[in-house]
């Protein structure tokens, strides 16, 4: 199987930053760009059906993260939240001397997105994010966004599974166990029941991701505080500890594109009580000698994004949420003709404004 589908072309973009891999579906006609960001444990191959299905003149770009997809892997200083990755972003836009875009983030990507809205929020037309992190990070908040304990104690790099990551880096197809990346997209990327011809190219995709301390899932520090672990200051999963990474901040901005915020009901990364989040694993008994509610309560991660997008439209912006049945995490492949028609809208709104 190819890597790329037809209508779209990659290629390597040199920035004064890094060597961006970066997939291009061209526009009929100069107008309209929209730039794509993944998520963890991904890369920019995800979002080909949607960037497909968008008008033909609307020029669809989707870039690898450092450390994925065809990027360089170069390392991720976690002290600086997602802003390593926010500005390679930025520098490839640059690089292609493009003035203005849409921004279009999953996941993580989601944060790095609203990163680059914070950064530079003159240069962005819209944003939409599809089942994004939080805007307080990945654990270890409440739902105002207050943290817990003062070292983010069960956040970051040391709450990865070890043997999903070297899966990781062995390059396992199988999904002969549990943790293997094909068994972790089918278990935790999408709803319960859903099939793809293209799963093997999406698991190719979650195998171009970089293992180790500088990457995939980065350095782990022991805490005093209940599970014992706390982020460190490199790689990927430490990147959104609250401590590093805060973007609840777009609500002050002066200039506020419109937003659209997409997530499947079925999401079993981002919610509420995540079971990616090692304080619900305590709640439910699956992590010994959890503290309590009062100590280690879950994440509400979207009534977190959810006060926070009111806060911003309070503040003058706008934005809709968009909440999927029979959806997981992955919209975007999972109801790609419904993503798109949402996106286009957005897009037809902005242009008409």
């Amino acid at each position: 199987m190819s890597s790329t589908f037809d209508g779209i072309r990659a290629q390597v973009v040199p920035t004064g930053r890094l060597r961006a891999g970066v997939l291009e579906r061209p526009a009929d006609e100069p107008g309209t760009t929209v730039v794509f960001v993944h998520g963890n444990v991904s890369s920019s191959l995800f979002w080909q059906p949607l960037m497909l299905a968008l008008p033909a003149d609307v020029r669809a770009l989707a870039v690898d993260l450092r450390g994925f997809g065809d990027s360089e892997t170069l390392p991720v200083d976690a002290t600086r939240g997602l802003r390593d990755y926010a500005d390679d972003v930025w520098s490839v836009v640059d690089a292609l001397a493009i003035d203005r875009v849409h921004l279009v983030g999953w996941s993580m990507g989601g944060g790095v997105v609203l990163q680059q809205l914070l950064d530079r929020p003159d240069a962005v037309a819209s944003v939409t994010l599809i089942s994004p992190v939080s805007p307080y990070g990945f654990g270890g908040t409440a739902t105002d966004g207050t943290r817990l304990t003062d070292d983010d104690a069960g956040v970051g790099a040391g709450g990865a599974n070890p043997d999903f990551v070297a899966r990781l880096a062995s390059g396992d197809r199988t999904a002969d166990e549990a943790t293997s990346p094909r068994s972790v997209f089918r278990s935790s990327y999408v709803a319960h029941g859903y099939a793809s011809e293209y799963e093997d190219l999406w698991v190719e995709s979650m195998l171009t991701t970089k293992t180790g301390e500088d990457n995939y899932p980065g350095d782990a520090v022991a805490s005093p505080n209940w599970p014992g672990l706390a982020a460190g200051t490199r790689g990927v999963l430490n990147t959104m500890a609250p401590k590093y990474f805060d973007v609840s901040g777009i609500v002050g901005l002066g200039h506020k594109p419109p937003l659209l915020w997409i997530h499947g009901e079925s999401d079993a990364i981002v919610g509420d009580e995540s079971f990616f989040d090692l304080n619900t694993l305590g709640k439910v008994g699956v992590l010994p000698d959890w503290p309590g509610e009062a100590v280690a309560p879950p994440q509400p991660m979207l009534r977190q994004t959810r006060t926070v997008l009111e806060r911003y439209a309070a503040g003058g912006g706008r934005y809709r949420e968009l909440e999927l049945a029979n959806c997981g995490h992955s919209a975007h492949i999972e109801q790609t003709d419904t993503v798109a028609e949402a996106l286009e809208n957005l897009l037809n709104e902005v242009a008409a404004s």
